[in-house]
């Protein structure tokens, strides 16, 4: 599983159920995936290439059917997958085998918050994709993301994370809410405050052991990653301690806490998934890779209890979403560089969105049918293909920061303690803002 997008503890999501109206089955292509070790490259006396793809949790790239595709379009090159469960151990691996300058997989798989750091100190280690790939393909701030001051593109965009909020419809209508998507969204135009003031409204009413809201670490991260400010100013100096998106983040996480509006569940884990089978949360903080998450653990028991409407207030944010990168060291530079031009253009995105839900990067998925006719049957036929890419389409360019990943998982950490532990918003504040500080220098 791969969701170790940037809070501690995730796995990322198994498979999502995107339909066109048609089918849930993703391409019927057998994938191929190897737990090889990544150093693998070669090719033999008949110019037979493998090419060794290291990524962390699940890129989806097996499941529709892409790596077995490439080799039918390319009879010389089978390409072999080196998955890491969980990127909290897939990155510090990564810089030791940068650093040793050996190791390494044709193919890198890079997670946003670590792309700053990377382009900052390791930009000379990984080829320049500006020279293959057209930045102009995916959305503006992607690209930037992943590129050097004298213009160098280290990494191809794979997915983004635009927001959306996956409410139960079962648990809002008991509750006295409307179930409308609509009529939700109204409710909550405002912004994240409107949703704590939804959340007062559910709590009134609210059925037996059933909370508004799964964590406020969630919500935390959803109104952070709709600024464009977050952790790190232009000149790449931490500003977390006065950021206005992190503290209008934790003044609303510490009011959910205080208001007992969440159940204060770490997402992902074992009682984070039963909660979502027994129907005891209302709503869920939802990137576009979350609808997975929710399905799987919720159970064919709740189909259609599930809807999904537009995030809180007019900001369109962006929560998670990885790269491709070349090193330099690879065997095989120019066709690994082409691999990853493949994999990351517009049919192939369209491709694992439709397999794992996994919401393009590249705006010229946005019109192919896997997409913009997406639907999630689990969610009442909810129209994510058009909710994301309204969405991704007006994401803010955000300043990124070597740390990001750090800052942020610490922050989420100290929430989940008032959440759970009762702690005091200030005695946690002090922890995150001490610990936060050791790790970075």
């Amino acid at each position: 599983m791969r969701i170790t997008r940037t809070v501690a503890g995730r796995s990322r999501r198994a498979a999502v159920l995107v339909t066109t109206g048609l089918t849930t089955s993703a391409l019927l292509l057998t994938g191929c995936s190897s737990d090889s070790d990544s150093s693998d490259t070669s090719s033999d006396a008949n110019g037979k290439i493998t090419l060794t793809v290291a990524d962390f949790g699940q890129f989806g790239y097996k499941e529709a059917g892409l790596f077995a595709k490439y080799h039918e379009l390319n009879p010389n090159i089978t390409v072999k997958e080196d998955t890491t469960a969980e990127e909290k151990n897939y990155y510090p691996k990564l810089l030791q085998q940068l650093s040793a300058g050996s190791g390494l997989a044709d193919v890198q798989g890079i997670e946003v918050g670590r792309i700053k750091e990377l382009a900052d100190t390791k930009a000379d280690q990984f080829a320049d994709l500006s020279k293959v790939i057209d930045v102009n393909e995916w959305v503006s701030w992607k690209e930037k993301q992943a590129t050097t001051k004298d213009g160098k593109v280290i990494g191809a965009g794979t997915d983004i994370g635009p927001m959306s909020l996956c409410y139960n419809t079962e648990l809002f209508k008991k509750a006295g809410l409307p179930t409308d998507r609509k009529d939700v969204a109204a409710k909550i135009a405002g912004g994240w405050e409107d949703y704590l003031k939804l959340g007062e409204e559910y709590k009134k009413k609210a059925p037996a052991g059933t909370y508004f809201m799964d964590s406020a670490s969630a919500m935390y991260n959803a109104v952070v990653s709709s600024n464009a400010k977050q952790y790190y100013d232009e000149s790449g100096q931490p500003i977390y301690k006065d950021s206005p998106s992190v503290k209008q983040g934790w003044d609303l996480s510490a009011e959910a806490a205080d208001k007992k509006l969440t159940q204060g569940l770490a997402q992902f884990g074992d009682p984070w998934k039963a909660a979502l089978r027994k129907s005891t949360m209302a709503t869920v903080a939802c990137p576009a890779w979350m609808a997975g998450q929710i399905s799987i653990a919720a159970g064919d028991a709740n189909k259609g209890k599930w809807d999904i409407t537009t995030a809180p207030g007019a900001t369109a944010a962006n929560w998670g979403g990885s790269f491709l990168g070349v090193p330099t060291a690879g065997k095989h530079v120019a066709e690994a560089s082409k691999l990853v031009k493949w994999l990351t253009a517009p049919e192939q995105q369209a491709a694992v969105f439709k397999a794992i839900g996994s919401f393009p990067s590249n705006k010229g998925a946005y019109d192919l049918p896997d997409v913009k006719n997406a639907k999630l049957a689990y969610f009442n036929d909810a129209p994510i293909g058009q909710i994301y890419a309204d969405e991704a389409k007006s994401i803010p360019e955000t300043v990124l920061g070597p740390k990001d990943a750090v800052i942020k998982d610490t922050i989420s950490t100290q929430i989940n303690n008032m959440e759970q532990r009762g702690t005091s918003p200030d005695k946690a504040w002090k922890a995150a803002t001490e610990a936060i500080d050791k790790a970075i220098g």
